[in-house]
């Protein structure tokens, strides 16, 4: 069996490719995580109860842009109602 197209430079540009968008989707997903993460710890922090509800749906985010905004509340927020203000589920 003729295994030379996986060693052609087509092959390679594909891996390349393909480690690269890896590597993107990779830090993305970690930056978004990072933000959950931070709205949890801030929440914590100033002693706001997060019932396992409200994390899930805090860790279960995948936008950024939403997450910085909750992050934002969260900052003056004493609850997690404050934190979802105007938000739908």
């Amino acid at each position: 069996m003729d295994l030379s197209f996986f060693q052609s430079q087509t092959a390679q540009q594909l891996r390349a490719e393909g480690e690269t968008k890896g590597r993107v989707e990779g830090r993305a997903e970690g930056r978004v995580e990072g933000r959950a993460e931070a709205v949890l710890v801030l929440l914590g922090h100033r002693g706001v109860e997060v019932s396992e509800e409200d994390r899930e749906r805090i860790i279960g985010c995948g936008d950024p842009d939403v997450l910085d905004q909750w992050l934002k509340r969260a900052l003056a927020a004493t609850s997690t109602a404050e934190v979802f203000e105007g938000e739908s589920d």
